[in-house]
């Protein structure tokens, strides 16, 4: 299956090359010849490829890799990972599933013993061993751990079901040709473990050469990803065997390997880049660097700067933007919690409460300074300005005391902020006898009527 981006790019090349569908091949190394005819067609007759819609699957990789991770964490139980995390609806996709993501992990049940789970060659090595040695069934059972109705159901699995019955009554089956099925199983398994022990070098060699991860699928690489892997593994695999592996044909391969092959064309723009980057202390982006390469005569796209600049791994180390903190620090010692969450008032001017807080406007952030007073949760005083700083609530401070008399000394209570720990403000309030009462640190109930009214 060809993307429509991989189709779309073979049917130009095919006119490009004026409808030679050898060039189009060798140079692409896909489709076959009916495909690139039936694409090319179907691109005259209408201008454009279809593209094809897939239907979405129901559920999602991740809720199924999550669904078989807590069947694997939590007992095996299909019925109760189902009932838990609720879904899929049947056991037999949750089944699907498992053999997909996990196979020969599913528990199974035996008479007798542990939930224990054997794979297929185990249970071709079990069967061999009890039906085809000198130890009887009820022997094999008790050695192997297993039941003595699983030995004959898998034996039934692996010969079939017509010779049940003699075996049951012999203590030594006597199989045809038992040594050549054997010798043939050897060469069997054999032949398993070298392609098993080929996807492992593939994988192993990708992760190596490629920086690819492990899980990949080797299928999915590019040709030429594909035939760096086949370079790194000539020596111990044949070709033969590695093109069929990969899934790429020998001509694919041997183009990508003459392209690799090929001197460097951006060679002198790629040490343009590097002594440019480095010249300005590693604050040039690519379009920075393209406009000097540009103003210096050489022709060249962003998109070759850009990925220059990637494989030589020349990034612009950035700084994450400190978000604002109202805590500096202890400028100076915390006073007294007298309020002590008491926010009641018999008369005006006796208790006030400030805070500062922030909004957010279309034109930017606002910060918003008031005193309230505990009598009737008027606002005494308030300033509004873009900087939370000490001037902000110095100038609210200066406007509430020019409304006490003289008689009038109210309790101030705010919370550990450095705006009222700085010296303007603590002058401010000694000079004018008000009594100073701080909040705990981190605790904001303690100036709760204050934050209700931002929040009103």
């Amino acid at each position: 299956m060809y993307s429509y981006e991989d189709r779309i790019k073979a049917v130009k090349l095919f006119i490009s090359y004026d409808l030679s569908i050898a060039a189009t091949i060798h140079e692409l190394g896909y489709p076959s010849r009916n495909a690139l005819r039936q694409w090319h067609k179907e691109y005259i007759e209408s201008g454009k490829l279809h593209k094809r819609c897939d239907k979405k699957p129901k559920h999602s990789i991740a809720q199924k890799e999550y669904a078989v991770n807590y069947y694997m964490e939590h007992g095996r139980n299909i019925a109760r990972t189902i009932r838990i995390i609720g879904y899929p609806r049947h056991r037999e996709t949750f089944g699907k599933w498992l053999d997909e993501l996990a196979p020969n992990e599913r528990k199974v049940y035996l008479k007798h013993s542990s939930m224990v789970n054997y794979t297929s060659e185990q249970q071709k090595a079990a069967v061999i061993l009890s039906f085809a040695g000198n130890n009887s069934i009820v022997a094999s059972a008790d050695s192997l751990g297993v039941s003595r109705a699983s030995l004959y159901k898998w034996k039934n699995k692996l010969l079939g079901e017509g010779c049940g019955g003699a075996v049951k009554r012999r203590k030594r089956p006597v199989l045809p040709d038992n040594k050549d099925i054997l010798a043939s199983e050897v060469e069997m398994l054999k032949e398993q473990i070298y392609q098993l022990q080929m996807e492992y070098d593939i994988l192993e060699k990708a992760a190596e050469v490629l920086k690819k991860d492990q899980g990949i699928n080797p299928i999915e690489l590019a040709n030429a990803e594909k035939t760096s892997v086949i370079d790194a593994l000539r020596r111990t695999y044949s070709l033969k065997e590695l093109l069929k592996k990969l899934g790429i044909s020998k001509s694919s391969c041997f183009y990508q390997k003459k392209v690799q092959d090929m001197p460097d064309r951006y060679i002198c723009t790629r040490i343009m880049v590097k002594e440019i980057f480095e010249a300005n202390k590693s604050r040039y982006g690519y379009r920075r660097i393209h406009a000097l390469i540009k103003n210096s005569g050489s022709t060249v796209s962003e998109k070759v700067i850009r990925r220059i600049m990637k494989e030589e791994e020349l990034t612009v180390p950035l700084r994450k933007k400190r978000r604002y903190c109202s805590y500096r620090g202890e400028i100076s010692p915390a006073v007294e919690n007298i309020i002590a969450r008491d926010f009641r008032a018999d008369a005006p001017n006796k208790k006030w409460l400030t805070d500062l807080t922030e909004f957010h406007i279309p034109a930017g952030k606002i910060y918003l300074s008031s005193i309230v007073d505990c009598f009737d949760g008027m606002v005494v005083s308030w300033t509004i300005g873009t900087s939370p700083d000490a001037e902000l609530v110095n100038t609210m401070l200066d406007y509430a005391i020019c409304n006490l008399s003289e008689d009038e000394r109210p309790i101030l209570h705010s919370d550990r902020e450095w705006h009222y720990r700085w010296s303007g403000w603590i002058s401010r309030t000694e000079n004018n006898g008000l009594i100073r009462s701080m909040s705990r640190k981190g605790c904001s109930p303690d100036n709760s009527a204050c934050e209700g009214f931002f929040a009103a």
